[in-house]
């Protein structure tokens, strides 16, 4: 009999997953069916890291209810390692409704390519994240041996105890990838600036938007910011100018995002972490890791979806390695479907 021999994730990402349930175009209300599928930030980037060679574990809290087994189902029929989830028998699953608007006259309809989404995770089993979630064996051997911890600051919002779990994480002595996901909703009472600042400075590796920064911190200058933030080894800033800069030591470089049409942008903060994660974990120079994460958020741009199916490593390969007058020129998908052809 051949035994097949169990990989050792490289990358643990922690943080809440969410049945989502998709509405059909127009409003709410006259929506007879709903279409049903899986989300959430950390596992969304697990499920893309999955996709680029890179073996990656999940590890959350999900509620003893056919939408927990959905989940655990999902990421594991798309490669993730879901052996550290954990099944909280007193809380339920949580998820969140998206409303898709028609373009219709009806006052509660939105726009064509709109959408809205409809949170209810409030008491949802990840919600009782604690640092107690790391204790397990299983949690354990995943954070001994990995490359590379991610989370979001959606996870430290969830609730006090959450927000402990995620200060013990910057404390291993693993790289820890931090993607801002500032949700003011989700925050209550709590002072979110200092808490994901606290976050950002441990971190070794910071993803944010130059939206939100300017929202929490006063400021969406990349350089600004990098001097607000000095101490993550790599800082990447997704501006409003379509591209993102990274500082990575002391090298700044900045890179065009595709020309695109976009279809759904739920999903493409997630996307570019993954790809940008993937390519730092393969040994990728900061242009490629940038060029990676564009690529992935294209992928999550130009589809339906929270979760993106993206580019092979092969596809993603070819084009991260064109000269910057070629990648000025590309558009997504058809600089995709060209290296199938070429």
């Amino acid at each position: 009999m051949t035994q097949v021999t169990k990989v050792q994730p490289r990358a643990v990402t922690v943080g809440e997953g969410l049945a989502v349930l998709v509405a059909a175009p127009g409003p709410l209300e006259a929506s007879d069916s709903f279409d049903r599928s899986a989300g959430g930030a950390e596992a969304n980037v697990a499920t893309v890291l999955a996709q680029l060679d890179v073996s990656a574990a999940w590890l959350s809290r999900v509620g003893d209810d056919g939408f927990g087994r959905y989940l655990v189902a999902q990421l594991a029929a798309r490669g993730v390692d879901v052996n550290a989830v954990a099944v909280d028998p007193a809380r339920p699953t949580g998820l969140y409704v998206k409303e898709r608007g028609a373009g219709t006259a009806s006052r509660y309809d939105l726009g064509g390519d709109s959408s809205r989404m409809h949170y209810y995770r409030a008491g949802s089993a990840a919600s009782a994240l604690s640092p107690d979630d790391l204790t397990t064996s299983v949690a354990q051997s995943l954070l001994a041996t990995a490359d590379l911890i991610h989370f979001t600051g959606i996870t430290p919002a969830l609730s006090p105890s959450a927000s402990q779990l995620t200060r013990a994480l910057l404390a291993q002595p693993t790289t820890v990838s931090f993607d801002l996901n500032y949700r003011p909703a989700l925050w209550d009472s709590r002072d979110a600036a200092d808490e994901l600042a606290h976050h950002v400075r441990g971190a070794d590796i910071v993803l944010l938007g130059a939206d939100e920064a300017a929202d929490l911190f006063g400021t969406g200058e990349p350089d600004e910011l990098r001097a607000l933030f000095p101490e993550p080894a790599q800082l990447v800033v997704k501006n409003d100018k379509h591209s993102v800069v990274a500082f990575d030591g002391k090298a700044h470089i900045e890179v065009p995002a595709l020309a695109l049409t976009v279809t759904e942008r739920i999903g493409a903060g997630d996307a570019f972490a993954g790809g940008y994660l993937a390519a730092h974990l393969h040994g990728a120079d900061a242009r490629t890791r940038l060029r990676y994460g564009h690529l992935c958020a294209a992928a999550a741009l130009t589809a339906p979806g929270d979760s993106a199916k993206v580019p092979s490593p092969q596809q993603l390969q070819a084009l991260a390695a064109l000269d910057d007058h070629a990648w000025a020129t590309l558009r997504y998908p058809d600089a995709v479907n060209a290296t199938m052809t070429s």
